[in-house]
């Protein structure tokens, strides 16, 4: 069970990698106001999503101890993260508060699954 446990850690990683990786890109856009959500970002989300619910299915299985203030809390951010992405993904340039606002709340959802323990 613990390397099931382990791939989806992994996988929820490369998720918050690629939406953060989407954010870093588009910072110089940011600037410029031509600051798009793209694909990576919103594909990052719904990853985080789906493993980190997968991972507190596993981990309470496997009869470890779960957080669960922490894991809504990070669930409550990442679902304002997925729904603002993804109403504002077609879109061709994004305000640069919004566009912001996404990137703290990632951070803060990263600071949170590290710091809190």
């Amino acid at each position: 069970m613990d390397v099931l446990i382990n791939v989806f850690v992994a996988l929820h990683i490369i998720g918050i990698a690629s939406l953060l990786g989407g954010f870093l890109t588009q910072m110089k856009a940011m600037g410029a106001g031509t600051a798009r959500f793209s694909p990576a970002m919103l594909h990052g989300a719904l990853t985080m999503l789906i493993t980190g619910i997968a991972l507190v299915g596993l981990n309470q299985a496997d009869d470890h101890t779960v957080n669960n203030l922490k894991v809504g809390i990070k669930l409550a951010v990442l679902v304002v993260i997925l729904g603002l992405v993804y109403v504002k993904r077609d879109e061709e340039k994004v305000d640069k508060g919004l566009f912001a606002a996404v990137g703290g709340l990632t951070m803060a959802n990263i600071f949170i699954a590290t710091l809190w323990v």
